[in-house]
């Protein structure tokens, strides 16, 4: 039974601490902080451990310091006792837990003491004695929990504990972590191992997108290290960050010989050059072809620029790498291409929240002022929309709403958004009339006015506070110190919306966190928000809706709170919104071909913005990407090309395999293209590119599939033959060819080629699945399971209800939600824990023979039960695919025809899928 433990006159902490030392088989402290007063206390406790051999482990941090070394030093003595140290620097740590071992359960002390004398005995200290046995879920999630924590630590040594000494005896005010130099940060690790595994298969460039202020530049400093040339250049296209550049390259390689190239430096003989494309597009040939073993092109998406051109074209060096934020052109050139489509990162703003790249921010949604009625205008009609929001009371609600949510740091430094500029003009003025200094600016102002104002702003000394803008940053400018955002017009594009959000998330000094208070009003479109929040992490709304009811508590990094008004009206909105029809579609393709300046989206212009847009769901709704571009555009070169029923054709055909759960068909068909053709042994070649094993048996499987040999009837007739098989080798067919002449169908082919390519690297990198080839959480239909399980047979006929097999793989489809007018609905399924679940069988299977017989004993009979689930068949009308859960074992059985089993997943399901999979919406 558990009990509250205090300290009190009877009874104290330190009472049971000390008994449970006594009695148990091992232990584990995780606490904050470590005081030598407390430790002096266990010091008998734990020599009885040593001598008994009860091993123990010890994870405390060096959160504000609290932490004395003289403790860490006494307990290191103890050989009984691992003792780890977790860098609180970047992430608080104030857990308090003592976990001990018996034989069938573990006792845990949870609550409020660390170990120090006046937690154990004297202070005001509320903790609970828990039981709880070994199977049970809490015992499994605490140890899954602190094993986290343990692997992530950094294992107590004598460097370590001298260098926290002098911290604490030189009493420096910044909290201690451990060594000065700049740690690798888990997004650049994965890049840096990227680049690698690039080289290794023999690639010599690579792109890196990633936002400002997450590292980049960093990043490029590791690898260099790592790759160790005996000279290299960086090339910027400002001068400005020049030398900023330069410094970082000398934090990382102290002994490196780094110079510069500029207006008003010369200094060639650097090993390491910094160099500006002005000063070196002058004097580039009068370094060798081969000086340079590393390049590195900082703003990459300027590298097919005139200046660019000639020096990338000049130099040969061992490898280049480039560096963006924002890869998409807008001269029709693909920045991927001149890369080789290698992408060794493409950081979006969830991944830099989740690794704490950028500010985190906190977000409040909140119903705008009754008087506002959104429903009675256009709210794309600018002027009536500008004139709606100028009220003087809702500029006294916005101040209201400012000062009472505050905004980290001392002095209050606003970015406002609005509707246009005479909105712009208003809120300023009106907000210093009320004592508030503010000032507009629009894209009249000029550069120069521009850099002033945000030099006020950021300025503590200054008194302006506040910006007010129309669209002109919306992207591409840096303004560190901004702690608060505005949003004061209606959100009409999610694109439009992270971007003025991402304006304030770059890391600074005094900044804690962003401020960002969105007025939402009760236009149409308020469920926006919500989508734009999600981001492109999910593709129905009923994971939206459950992400917005749980208050976005899986968003790392962030703090979201929408009001209890804002929240309905948005929840019954997308009830009532169709996510997939046409009129939805169209506006959401309308408004991303705003955000490219008008230019028409390839497939490929998708990759950076994946995020906030998906090009699936255009391909869905009109057969193939083409298709939809040709419905939603009057532009007559797309006219004519898809009167070409053949070219549509191949369109539907490349398209269909979108997003692409295996890369071996697309990586060859682009061999085929460029090449003509494509043999089993330059295959394994372009395959190998890819992934760290290619598998002879699904090369063969995939020429075969290109060949159409698994295709019946219908997608014969639905989508083009392309290759023709023969003795081992693809080639093009006749009317492949005919079509690929044509420069704009030929680039629309490519397009979706080397889009699917990109997405699958980042998707699945390059590791090495097995066959069935499935990745753990990704989601699959029944004929890409089909495929990637090398099915042999027409691939239309891998399909059922509930359950499918090949060989010795069972494929077992679970709908949690059935519709109650079908057959299944009488079949329920449903998880009791993270690793637990039931299933009803098909009902002719028997326990006593065949399939129903495997199922039940699966383990001694050799059998793999593969676990796929969703939640709801079809949403908006469209059929879900099914997350692949991987495998599982049945644990228990009754019943015949149906058998009713309970399985339990060999990996249990991650927090945010177990609750979207049971939570009831």
């Amino acid at each position: 039974m558990n009990q509250l433990i205090t300290n009190s006159e009877n009874s104290n902490f330190f009472n049971h601490l000390t008994k449970l030392l006594l009695e148990c088989k091992s232990f584990i402290f995780n606490v904050a902080f470590i005081n030598y007063s407390g430790t002096q206390l266990l010091l008998n406790s734990l020599e009885d451990c040593e001598k008994r051999g009860v091993k123990g482990k010890i994870l405390s941090s060096t959160y504000l310091d609290f932490t004395d070394p003289k403790a860490l030093e006494k307990l290191s003595l103890f050989k009984n006792i691992e003792i780890k140290i977790f860098d609180s620097s970047k992430c608080g740590f104030h857990p308090k837990a003592y976990i001990f071992e018996f034989e069938d359960e573990y006792r845990v002390l949870l609550g409020s003491s660390n170990i120090t004398a006046s937690a154990f005995k004297t202070n005001i200290e509320w903790n609970i004695k828990i039981f709880s046995k070994k199977e049970k879920e809490f015992t499994k999630r605490i140890l899954f929990e602190f094993q986290s924590l343990w692997e992530e630590a950094i294992r107590l040594n004598k460097e370590f504990l001298e260098e926290y000494k002098n911290h604490k005896e030189k009493e420096i005010k910044r909290e201690f972590f451990y060594s000065s130099k700049p740690k690798i940060n888990l997004m650049q690790k994965k890049a840096l191992d990227r680049l690698t595994f690039f080289r290794e298969k023999g690639e010599d460039k690579a792109l890196v997108i990633a936002a400002t202020g997450t590292g980049k530049t960093y990043l490029a400093a590791f690898d260099v290290a790592t790759f160790k040339p005996k000279k290299m250049l960086f090339i910027v296209h400002r001068e400005n960050i020049l030398k900023k550049a330069k410094s970082t390259f000398e934090t990382i390689l102290e002994e490196a010989s780094c110079g510069l190239l500029s207006g008003n430096h010369k200094q060639i003989n650097s090993n390491y050059l910094f160099a500006t494309i002005q000063s070196l597009s002058s004097c580039y040939e009068s370094f060798k072809k081969d000086e340079f073993d590393y390049i590195i092109y900082d703003e990459a998406h300027h590298i097919s620029s005139p200046s660019y051109t000639k020096v990338r074209e000049y130099f040969k060096p061992k490898f280049q790498l480039g560096l963006t934020a924002t890869p998409n052109r807008m001269d029709n050139s693909s920045i991927y291409e001149l890369f080789d489509d290698n992408i060794a990162a493409n950081i979006g703003l969830n991944e830099a929240l989740k690794e704490d790249l950028v500010s985190s921010f906190h977000y409040y949604g909140i119903a705008d002022i009754k008087a506002i009625d959104y429903q009675s205008i256009d709210i794309e009609d600018i002027s009536k929309l500008a004139k709606l929001l100028m009220v003087n009371r809702r500029v006294e609600f916005i101040i209201e709403k400012m000062n009472f949510y505050g905004n980290s740091g001392k002095k209050r430094k606003v970015l406002g958004f609005c509707v246009s500029k005479e909105h712009a003009l208003y809120m300023a003025e009106e907000f210093s009339k009320r004592g508030i200094e503010a000032l507009s600016l629009t894209s009249e102002d000029s550069i120069t006015k521009r850099e002033e104002v945000l030099k006020r702003v950021e300025d503590d000394k200054d008194s302006l506070e506040v910006v007010f803008s129309v669209d002109i940053f919306n992207e591409g400018v840096d303004i560190p110190s901004i702690n608060t955002i505005l949003m004061l017009r209606p959100t009409n594009s999610s694109i439009v919306f992270i971007q003025q959000l991402g304006r304030g998330l770059r890391k600074y000094k005094d900044k804690e966190f962003l401020t960002v208070i969105d007025f939402i009003g009760n236009h149409k479109k308020s469920f926006l928000i919500a989508l734009a929040l999600c981001g492109n992490r999910v593709l129905d709304k009923e994971s939206v809706k459950f992400s917005l009811l749980n208050n976005f508590a899986n968003f790392q990094n962030t703090h979201i709170v929408i009001d209890e008004i804002t929240k309905t009206r948005v929840l019954e909105q997308l009830d009532n919104e169709n996510l997939s029809s046409f009129k939805y579609l169209k506006d959401n393709y309308m408004k991303f071909k705003l955000q490219l300046n008008n230019k028409i989206p390839m497939l490929e212009d998708y990759f950076e913005y994946k995020e906030l847009i998906s090009a699936l769901p255009f391909i869905g709704e009109s057969k193939s990407y083409v298709e939809f571009v040709n419905r939603v555009e009057e532009d007559k070169s797309i006219k004519t090309i898809c009167k070409d029923e053949a070219f549509l054709k191949f369109s539907r055909f490349l398209d269909s395999m979108l997003p692409l759960r295996r890369v071996y068909e697309f990586a060859i068909l682009k061999r085929v293209i460029q090449k003509g053709s494509c043999s089993f042994v330059e295959a394994r070649s372009v395959v190998n590119k890819y992934l760290d094993n290619v598998e002879e048996q699904t090369i063969k499987h995939s020429f075969s599939y290109l060949n159409q040999n698994f295709f019946d009837i219908s997608q014969k007739e639905r989508f083009l033959k392309v290759v023709t098989l023969s003795k081992d080798k693809l080639e093009l067919t006749d009317e492949a060819k005919a079509i690929l002449k044509d420069q704009i169908k030929s680039e629309f082919l490519l397009n979706s080629i080397n889009y699917g390519l990109l997405v699958y690297e980042e998707e699945f990198g390059s590791k090495d699945f097995k066959l069935p080839f499935l990745k753990p959480y990704e989601k699959y239909n029944m004929l890409e399971i089909a495929l990637l399980s090398n099915f042999d047979k027409i691939h239309s006929s891998f399909r059922g209800s509930g359950f499918l097999k090949y060989k010795d793989d069972f494929f077992l489809f679970i709908t949690l939600e059935k519709d109650k007018y079908s057959k299944a609905s009488a079949y329920v399924n449903t998880f009791s824990s993270k690793d637990t679940f039931t299933f009803v069988s098909k009902p002719l299977m028997s326990q006593d023979k065949g399939d129903g017989y495997r199922l039940i004993d699966n383990k001694k009979q050799g059998v793999n039960l593969h676990i796929f689930v969703r939640k709801f068949s079809h949403v908006d009308k469209k059929v879900q695919k099914f997350s692949y859960l991987g495998l599982a074992d049945c644990i228990e059985y009754n019943g015949n025809k149906p058998i009713n089993t309970i399985l339990k997943l060999r990996k249990e399901l991650n927090d945010e899928l177990f609750e979207e999979f049971t939570k009831v919406i």
